[in-house]
C-alpha cells in the first residue's frame, strides 16, 4: 500500500500532506541550524565519505559502500566504514564489530560489510562517536559512512547519493505522503549520484548489481543460481522486488516468492517452514548474516556486486583520492 502511495498511484498521499509539511519545516530547520552554527558539528582528522540516498527504502547504498571499500583497499588506502547500525541494539556504543559481534548487536548491513570487506566497521547513532573509536583501533586513510546524508552532525568531505534508477523519487513528497528525506534540489549539492538500476539520467553514474554464483550456507559450495532445484525465493530488504527480479534474469523460476520487512529478524522454525522436502531456500546475502548459526543444507543466498562504468567509476575514484593527498 505505501509503494502504491508513494509513487503516485494513490492520492491518499493527499491526507499525508500536513505531516510532511511539518517534516520537511523540522529537518529543513535542522540543516540550517548546522549550517549557521547553531549546532555544532564535529570534523574528522580523516577525509569522510557519505554514501546516503534522499529516499526511504532500499536503493543499494550497502552494494555501493562495499564496491568503494574494495576498490579503496586495491589502491592501497586503509578505509574504515561506520553506520548508525539500524535494527540492532547494542549493550553499548559506539561498538566496534568484530567476527563475534551478531545483527542482533550491530544491524544487518555493518555485518555484511564487515564479513564482505574485512574494513574495520563501528556503529553508533552519533557517528562521531562511531568514528573516533575507530581511529582508537588504527590509523586510517579514509572513513566511508553507510547512509548519514541527513547526519549533520558529521561534517563531510564528499557526499554520494544512490538513487533507485526504477521508482526514482516517487511522488517527489517528503515522508509520510512521499518517499523523500530532502527533496530532489539536493543533488545539485553533492559531488556524485550514483542511480541503481533502470536509465541513469544525465551527470549520474550508472550502476548495476551483478549476481555471483548462490552460496551454500552450510558447507559454503557454489553453483550458478539456475541450477538450484524447486527455488522458494525470500529477501527481507527494503525493496524485495527488485532481488526477485534479479533471480527472474537468471533463469531462476521461483516456485514462491516470500517478501519480509526490511530488517527483519528470522528463527530456525520460521524459515524452515518455508520449503518442503527436495525445495531450496534462496535468499539475498543480506538475509544470510542473519541465520548463519542455523542455517540448513538446503539454504542458499545470492551475493551481488556493484557493477560501474570503467571511465566513471575511475573518475569517481579520483575524487575522492583528491581528498587523501
Amino acid at each position: 500500500m505505501i509503494e502504491r502511495i508513494w509513487s503516485g498511484g494513490s492520492l491518499v498521499y493527499l491526507l499525508l500532506l500536513p505531516l510532511s509539511w511539518l517534516y520537511g519545516l523540522v529537518s529543513g530547520l535542522i540543516r540550517l541550524s548546522y549550517r549557521y552554527g547553531l549546532r555544532k558539528s564535529w570534523r574528522a582528522p580523516v577525509p569522510v565519505v557519505i554514501v546516503g540516498n534522499l529516499t526511504a527504502g532500499g536503493n543499494g547504498k550497502t552494494p555501493m559502500v562495499i564496491w568503494l571499500v574494495e576498490q579503496l583497499h586495491q589502491r592501497g588506502y586503509r578505509v574504515g566504514v561506520v553506520s548508525r547500525g539500524y535494527g540492532g541494539k547494542s549493550a553499548v556504543y559506539p561498538l566496534v564489530l568484530n567476527a563475534q559481534t551478531t545483527t542482533q548487536q550491530a544491524g544487518d548491513e555493518p555485518v555484511l560489510i564487515y564479513q564482505r570487506t574485512g574494513a574495520p566497521v563501528a556503529i553508533s547513532p552519533k557517528r562521531a562517536e562511531a568514528v573516533q573509536a575507530l581511529l582508537q583501533q588504527g590509523e586510517l586513510d579514509v572513513v566511508i559512512t553507510d547512509d548519514g546524508l541527513q547526519h549533520y552532525a558529521l561534517q563531510r568531505d564528499f557526499e554520494l547519493v544512490v538513487i533507485d534508477g526504477v521508482r526514482r523519487f516517487g511522488n517527489g513528497w517528503w515522508l509520510p505522503a512521499g518517499p523523500m528525506r530532502e527533496r530532489a534540489a539536493r543533488l545539485k549539492t553533492v559531488d556524485a549520484c550514483v542511480a541503481n538500476g533502470g536509465v541513469a539520467q544525465p551527470g549520474e553514474i550508472a550502476m548495476k548489481l551483478q549476481a555471483r554464483d548462490a552460496v551454500n550456507m552450510a558447507n559454503g559450495e557454489r553453483r550458478p543460481a539456475a541450477e538450484l532445484p524447486h527455488v522458494i525465493a525470500m529477501a527481507g530488504i527494503g525493496h524485495p522486488p527488485r532481488f526477485f527480479a534479479t533471480l527472474e534474469k537468471l533463469g531462476v523460476e521461483a516456485e514462491l516468492e516470500v517478501a519480509f520487512a526490511d530488517h527483519q529478524e528470522y528463527s530456525h522454525p520460521q524459515l524452515a517452514a518455508l520449503t518442503k522436502q527436495g525445495q531450496t531456500l534462496l535468499m539475498t546475502e543480506k538475509d544470510a548474516v542473519k541465520c548463519r548459526a542455523f542455517a540448513q543444507p538446503n539454504w542458499w543466498y545470492l551475493p551481488v556486486d556493484a557493477v560501474l562504468p570503467t571511465d566513471q567509476a575511475e573518475q569517481l575514484l579520483q575524487g575522492i583520492e583528491k581528498l587523501l593527498k
